[in-house]
Formats: C-alpha cells, structure tokens, sequence
C-alpha cells in the first residue's frame, strides 16, 4: 500500500511555534494479523483527522512486511496524549496487543515551518530508537 499522505487537519495557531512528533513502527506477529490491524489504524486514521491539536499526520504500510509506521505532529504533548486516550484509539491500541511482535516509539520537536516532517529523518529517528531499547514504550515494547 502506499502511504497515505501527510494531512493537516487543523493549522498551528498564531502562539504555537514548535510541533510535538511522535512516529512509531509497529510489526504484527503474522500476516494474518495484517487485514485487522490496517482496519483499526485507518480508523484511528480517521480520528487523527479530527483530534483537536492534530497538525499532521501521515502513515505508511508495508502488508507483506508486516509493518506499519505513523507520524504526526501536534499542537503540544498533552494534545497528542488526550488523542491516546480517547476512543476509538484508546480500545484499538488495548485490543491489539496481542498481534503485536514488536513496536517502537519516539519524540521530538520541529519548529512548525518545518512540517511536514520528513519521512527519512523520522524513520532514522526510529531505527535509532529502537537500537536505544529504552523501556516504557519509548522504545522497543515486546
């Protein structure tokens, strides 16, 4: 599948210089497991697209490979946590755990003339990451 592409769903206000990235890399255990896990994520596509602090987002999937990478970027870490914590999100990352072999996270900041973030610097920023294997869901999570 190709990417999606990057979309910006709300501007950055007059007083938001900096974004708040997050991309992640998730594998699922099986091709099996593949069908699933890219309906929810289009879901939460989906929901990215009217998150309230969302200044952008773009995702990648490889079926064959079994992988899946996400990036977006937003008004603060607090707006991207409230996005994690409110449904559909919420239940879709609690319900595939189980289907997942490995995933990995990271953050930083870009000035928001810099959207959209690159997707080379932020799958570089993820290899590194996950090379880290720093616990508590900034790294590499089994």
């Amino acid at each position: 599948m190709p990417t999606l592409p990057w979309i910006t769903p709300h501007p950055a206000g007059p007083d938001t210089t900096h974004a708040f990235v997050m991309a992640s890399r998730f594998e699922v255990r099986s091709l099996k497991d593949v069908p699933r896990f890219f309906l929810k994520s289009l879901s939460a596509w989906g929901q990215v697209r009217r998150a309230p602090g969302a200044l952008g987002a773009s995702l990648e999937a490889r079926p064959f490979g079994k992988v899946f990478h996400t990036l977006s970027a937003w008004e603060s870490r607090d707006a991207l946590h409230a996005y994690a914590r409110t449904e559909p999100h919420k239940s879709i990352m609690t319900g595939l755990r189980a289907t997942m072999r490995d995933s990995t996270f990271t953050f930083w900041e870009v000035p928001v003339d810099a959207l959209p973030v690159d997707w080379d610097d932020a799958k570089r920023r993820i290899e590194a990451q996950a090379r880290a294997g720093a616990p508590g869901g900034h790294g590499t999570a089994h």
